[in-house]
C-alpha cells in the first residue's frame, strides 16, 4: 500500500486553500482589529456592494406613509434574514397550540362589516398558538422573552390572523431593524451562548443605541416576561389597524385579549428553578388543563379611535412602540375566545400552522405603521423557506374553511387537482370562472386612504418621543413590580462583559426614572453616567443629520392602573396546590381540604415521601401524584402541611420537606399550617414564626395561615402572592 506523505499544517504554515484574506490566521482580536480597519468593513452595503445611506428607515410614501415595495434594501435584507434557517422558524419556534373557538357579544356593524364580529349565536373556529421568540425549539418555557399570542380564525369570509405578543408595544419602529434587533438577541454567532436570554453583549449594545426601544425594555423586564400560565397572560394586536363598516367609514383600531383568569407572574428566581425542574411547564399546564376540561378563555377588547382624532395624542397612533392608555380610550370587550380541544398531532397542527398579519377579511384593514408594513412581506416569504412551497396553505391546518377559487396552479407539494382548462382571468373558455366579487357580494377593498408625498427614507418627528410611554410604564407599576424590574436590569446588565455598555445603557434609563437609574447603577457598583442623548444614526440624502433628539415630553397619563399586575382579577380556578401528606396522615383534614379545594376548581395534588399510595391514620389508601424527589414547590401556587404525628415525622427526617417550605416562603406564596404541621413550619428558614395568637394574625396577613379552614386558604390561593412577607 502507497504512502501518503503528511503534510504539517502547524502555525507558520500556508494553506493553499484558505481565502486571501487574513482572518483565522491571527488572534481573533486582531482579525477584528484589522476588518475594522479595513475600507471593507467601514460602509454597509447591500449584497451588490451598493452602499446604503440610511439603514434606520424603510422607504415610504411621506413621513407617516405606507411602504413602497420598491425599497430593495428592505426587501434585500428581510429576504436574507427570512432564510437564514430551516426548517425552524427563525422567531417564536418554540410554541404550544390549541383548537378553539370565538363568540362576539353583539353585532359590530357600526364599525366594521366583518363577518364573523356580528352574529352572538355563531361560533367561529380558531386555532391558538403561543410562543417564545428568541429561543429555540429545544429552549425553556420560562425564558425572560416576550410570548407570541396568534389567533387563526375560520371566516365564512376566508382566513384571518390576529397575529400579536402578550405586550402592547415592540422594540423598534422600523421593520428594516427587525433583521438587526434579533441578530442582537438571538445568541451570539461565535459560540452559539446563551440560548433563549438577553442577559448577553450584542442585544444590549443594540439596545443601547436604539432609544425607542427603551418603552419595551420596560415591560421586558417586568413580571409579563415571565407569565406563571399561557392562560394568564394577555395578548395585543400590538399595531393599530381599521375597522370599516359597510358604508366605507374608517375608524382605527387596536386588539386585545383579556384572561378571564388574571394576569399573573412568577419570580425571576422560580422561573429558573422552573426551567431546571420542568423546562415544559408552560406546555404541560396549558394541555392539561384542556385535557381536564378547564378551558382557558379570554375576552377580544378594542379600543377604537375615529379618524378625527388621530393626531388627538401626545404619540403617534402608528408607532408600534406606544399603546394607548385605557385611561384614555377605555377597552370596549366585544367577545369570547375558548380553547376546548388539544392538537391530535404538534408537528401536523402546532408546527405547521402558518400565521401572516396579511390575512384578513372585509372589514379589517391596515394603517401606515411602518412595522406593520415590513411583516406584511416577512411572513409570505418566511413561510415560503420554513414549509417549502407557496400551497402551504392547503396544510390542513392553514386551510380555508371558505371555499378556495383561483387561478394558482403547481407548486411544489400541491394538492389541489384542477379539472378545467383554463387558469387566468378573464377568459371565456370556462365561463368567465372564477368572477371578480363586488364589494356588495363580499369582495375585498382596501380603504381608499389619501396619499399625497414624497418617496423619501425618514421617519415622522411623530416618532422621535421615546421615553415618555416607559415613565408611564415604569410609574404605574406596584413598588413590587420595580423592584423586579430593578432586579432584572441589574441580573441582565450583570452579565455583560463590556463596562462600556453597561454604563451607556444606565445611561438610558436616567431618563426614564432617576430612581430607577441610581438603584440599577447601585446594583451593579457603577457610578450613574451622565445623561447623554441618544446616537443619531440615520443620514438623510442632503447629508445634514436630523434632529432625532427626543423632545420632553410628559406621558400622556400619570399612571395606567392597566398597566400593573397588582389590580388584576383573583381566582383559585385551576391553581395546581400541593398538599403535603405521607403516611399517618389525618383524615378529617385531608379529606375537607381536598374536597374543598376541587370544589372551587382547584388542582390538589398528594406530594409524599415515596411514590405509589399512603396509609392514613384511619387505615385508608390515599394514592400519590408526586413524591418529594420527582417534583419542586415552583411547580405549585401554594402548599397545604396536613396533620399527623406520624406524617410530619416523616416529614421531618426529609431534607427535600424543607426545601420545599423554604421556596414555596421565599417565593411569596400562600402557606396552610394544620395542627402538627406548626412542627415543620418552625424547622424552616422562614423568618416569620408564631409565638402567640397575634403572631398568627400577622402570619395570615402575610399569607402563612395556621390551622384556618379550607376557605381561608382558598381565599389567599386567588391572592396570588404576599409582597408583604418577611425575607430573612
Amino acid at each position: 500500500m502507497k504512502k501518503t506523505k503528511k503534510t504539517s499544517k502547524g502555525k507558520n504554515s500556508k494553506d493553499k486553500d484558505s481565502n486571501s484574506n487574513s482572518i483565522g490566521k491571527n488572534s481573533k482580536a486582531e482579525d477584528l482589529k484589522m476588518n475594522s480597519e479595513s475600507g471593507d468593513g467601514q460602509f454597509l452595503t447591500t449584497n451588490q456592494g451598493l452602499k446604503i445611506n440610511d439603514n434606520q428607515n424603510s422607504l415610504k410614501a411621506g413621513e407617516r406613509g405606507a411602504t413602497l415595495l420598491e425599497d430593495f434594501i428592505l426587501r434585500e435584507k428581510i429576504t436574507h434574514f427570512d432564510h437564514e434557517r430551516i426548517p425552524e422558524r427563525i422567531v417564536h419556534a418554540r410554541g404550544s397550540g390549541a383548537h378553539g373557538y370565538f363568540q362576539v357579544y353583539e353585532p359590530m356593524k357600526k364599525y366594521t362589516k366583518a363577518n364573523f364580529l356580528q352574529n352572538p349565536n355563531e361560533k367561529t373556529p380558531v386555532f391558538v398558538r403561543f410562543s417564545t421568540v428568541a429561543g429555540s425549539r429545544g429552549s425553556t418555557d420560562l425564558a425572560r422573552d416576550v410570548r407570541g399570542f396568534s389567533v387563526k380564525f375560520y371566516t365564512k369570509e376566508g382566513i384571518y390572523d390576529l397575529v400579536g405578543n402578550n405586550m402592547p408595544v415592540f422594540f423598534i419602529q422600523d421593520a428594516i431593524k427587525f433583521p438587526d434587533l434579533i441578530h442582537a438577541v438571538k445568541p451570539e454567532p461565535d459560540n452559539e451562548i446563551p440560548q433563549a436570554a438577553s442577559a448577553h453583549d450584542t442585544f444590549w449594545d443594540f439596545i443601547s443605541l436604539m432609544p425607542e426601544s427603551m418603552h419595551m425594555i420596560m415591560w421586558i423586564m417586568s413580571d409579563r416576561a415571565i407569565p406563571r400560565s399561557l392562560r394568564m397572560m394577555e395578548g395585543f394586536g400590538v399595531h393599530t389597524f381599521r375597522f370599516i363598516n359597510e358604508k366605507n367609514n374608517s375608524v382605527f383600531v387596536k386588539f386585545h385579549w383579556k384572561p378571564l383568569l388574571g394576569v399573573h407572574s412568577v419570580v425571576w428566581d422560580e422561573a429558573q428553578i422552573i426551567s431546571g425542574k420542568d423546562s415544559d411547564f408552560h406546555r404541560r399546564d396549558l394541555w392539561d388543563n384542556i385535557e381536564n376540561g378547564n378551558f382557558p378563555e379570554w375576552e377580544l377588547g378594542v379600543q377604537i379611535v375615529e379618524e378625527k382624532d388621530e393626531h388627538k395624542f401626545s404619540f403617534d397612533l402608528l408607532d408600534p412602540t406606544k399603546l394607548i392608555p385605557e385611561e384614555l380610550v377605555p377597552v370596549k370587550r366585544i367577545g369570547k375566545l375558548t380553547l376546548n380541544k388539544n392538537p391530535y398531532n404538534f408537528f401536523a397542527e402546532t408546527e405547521q400552522v402558518a400565521f401572516h398579519p396579511g390575512h384578513i377579511v372585509p372589514g379589517i384593514d391596515f394603517t401606515n405603521d411602518p412595522l406593520l408594513q415590513g411583516r406584511l412581506f416577512s411572513y409570505t416569504d418566511t413561510q415560503l423557506s420554513r414549509l417549502g412551497s407557496p400551497n402551504f396553505h392547503e396544510i390542513p391546518i392553514n386551510r380555508s374553511l371558505s371555499p378556495v377559487h383561483n387561478n394558482q396552479r403547481d407548486g411544489h407539494m400541491r394538492q389541489t387537482i384542477n379539472i378545467d382548462k383554463t387558469s387566468y382571468d378573464p377568459n371565456t373558455m370556462g365561463g368567465g370562472c372564477p368572477f371578480q366579487a363586488k364589494a356588495v357580494e363580499g369582495g375585498f377593498t382596501s380603504y381608499a386612504e389619501r396619499i399625497d408625498a414624497k418617496k423619501i427614507r425618514a421617519r415622522s418627528e411623530s416618532f422621535f418621543d421615546h421615553f415618555s410611554q416607559a415613565k408611564l410604564f415604569f410609574n404605574s407599576q406596584s413598588k413590587p413590580e420595580k423592584e423586579h424590574i430593578i432586579n432584572a436590569l441589574i441580573f441582565e446588565l450583570g452579565k455583560l462583559k463590556s463596562d462600556d455598555i453597561r454604563s451607556r445603557m444606565v445611561g438610558r434609563l436616567t431618563f426614564v426614572d432617576t430612581g430607577l437609574a441610581k438603584d440599577v447603577a447601585a446594583g451593579l457598583g457603577i457610578p450613574v453616567p451622565k445623561p447623554e442623548q441618544p446616537i443619531n444614526h440615520s443620514i438623510p440624502a442632503d447629508g445634514n443629520p436630523k434632529n432625532f433628539q427626543p423632545a420632553n415630553i410628559d406621558p400622556p397619563v400619570e399612571k395606567s392602573e392597566a398597566l400593573s399586575m397588582k389590580n388584576t382579577i383573583k381566582k383559585s380556578d385551576t391553581r395546581k396546590i400541593a398538599i403535603l401528606a405521607t403516611d399517618g396522615v389525618t383524615d378529617k383534614t385531608f379529606n375537607s381540604i381536598r374536597s374543598a379545594l376541587l370544589n372551587a376548581g382547584a388542582t390538589p395534588a398528594v406530594v409524599a415521601t415515596h411514590l405509589g399510595s399512603i396509609v392514613s391514620s384511619k387505615g385508608s389508601n390515599i394514592k400519590v401524584d408526586e413524591s418529594l424527589l420527582t417534583t419542586s414547590s415552583v411547580l405549585f401556587d401554594a402548599v397545604y402541611v396536613a396533620g399527623g404525628k406520624e406524617s410530619i415525622d416523616a416529614f421531618l427526617k426529609a431534607p427535600e420537606s424543607m426545601e420545599f417550605l423554604n421556596q414555596t416562603y421565599k417565593h411569596f406564596k400562600p402557606i396552610c399550617i394544620n395542627n402538627e404541621g406548626i412542627e415543620l413550619y418552625n424547622a424552616s428558614d422562614a423568618c416569620q414564626k408564631p409565638s402567640d395568637k397575634n403572631d398568627e394574625a400577622k402570619l395570615a396577613e402575610a399569607g402563612v395561615l395556621i390551622n384556618k379552614s379550607p376557605e381561608e386558604f382558598i381565599s389567599a390561593v386567588a391572592k396570588h402572592r404576599f409582597w408583604n412577607r418577611q425575607m430573612c
